[in-house]
């Protein structure tokens, strides 16, 4: 216990004197470079260095804040390598050997992985044409069942007090170049729109933004080329639909090209990878760097 006593006065003698040099001296002053390291604090053989604190801190910090800062962090540096250092004496010697291998795979991977990534960045080939696209969806069509109904449509919700509904719901049913005109001019005035009915939306999206309409009365308003009015205390909803595709259909291209060209991006990723190892195999192996013993001879 006196152990501990005396290192909790050392630590608090040092704080107050390091209060007071930061009240002084500005943080960039403080943490400026020498030509021989300078040491904040000390566990058996390992020390903490100004150094290893430095950059840890923000120059906007005032010097009490800073000191604060770097009284918390030795004190939180110490407690660990306090820890660290009983555990290595009073853990088993097989448990020890079992962490110092899981640390040495996780360095290996955490190097090898970086070191890959910055490969793939500088030579990867991001671009997936069309053709592309077309032959992998035609190749794996079976693939791409659909586990939720889709719709597309062009829709507005309107206040309940609105003018125009009759002439706003003929102008959306029929949608030629002249009503889409007219129906931009008067957009403003909409709670919400969408006019692009060429994309592609998941039924849950649609029930989310028209209220009245649920899983139990949709088959009676979604369907293919139907107009539709509903209304409730929020509002007055009205849509057309142009298409829709059901459970179990096959996804249109569309709607998932977003997950084809990641699964193509990935899949060149992966082959780039396999052709990195073997080159690097093969390159060491013409240098000598590289060679496997025959323990049997």
């Amino acid at each position: 216990m006196q152990f501990f006593h005396r290192r909790g006065l050392n630590v608090l003698h040092y704080n107050l004197l390091l209060v007071g040099f930061l009240t002084v001296v500005s943080c960039s002053s403080l943490w400026k470079k020498d030509n021989e390291k300078k040491a904040l604090a000390r566990v058996g053989d390992t020390y903490l260095y100004r150094d290893d604190v430095a950059p840890l801190l923000n120059t906007s910090m005032s010097p009490q804040d800073s000191a604060s800062f770097v009284t918390n962090y030795i004190n939180n540096w110490a407690t660990k390598q306090l820890l660290l250092s009983k555990a290595q004496i009073n853990l088993p010697e097989e448990q020890l050997r079992e962490f110092d291998q899981l640390v040495a795979n996780y360095r290996t991977d955490l190097y090898t992985r970086a070191y890959k990534e910055a490969l793939i960045q500088q030579k990867e080939d991001t671009t997936i044409n069309e053709a592309q696209l077309k032959k992998f969806y035609e190749e794996e069509k079976d693939n791409f069942r659909l586990k939720e109904k889709l719709v597309r449509l062009r829709f507005i919700e309107m206040p309940q007090q609105f003018l125009n509904k009759e002439e706003v719901s003929t102008r959306l049913r029929r949608f030629n170049e002249e009503d889409q005109s007219y129906l931009d001019s008067v957009g403003v005035q909409f709670r919400k729109l969408n006019f692009n009915d060429s994309i592609w939306v998941p039924i849950s999206r649609v029930i989310r933004e028209i209220g009245p309409l649920n899983y139990e009365n949709e088959e009676t308003y979604l369907k293919k080329s139907q107009f539709f009015e509903l209304e409730d205390s929020l509002g007055v909803y009205l849509a057309k639909v142009g298409d829709i595709r059901e459970i179990n259909d096959i996804a249109p291209l569309d709607y998932i090209e977003p997950t084809i060209r990641q699964v193509l991006l990935n899949r060149r990723k992966l082959d780039y990878i396999r052709k990195l190892e073997i080159e690097i195999i093969d390159e060491a192996t013409k240098r000598k760097e590289f060679e496997v013993y025959d323990n049997g001879k």
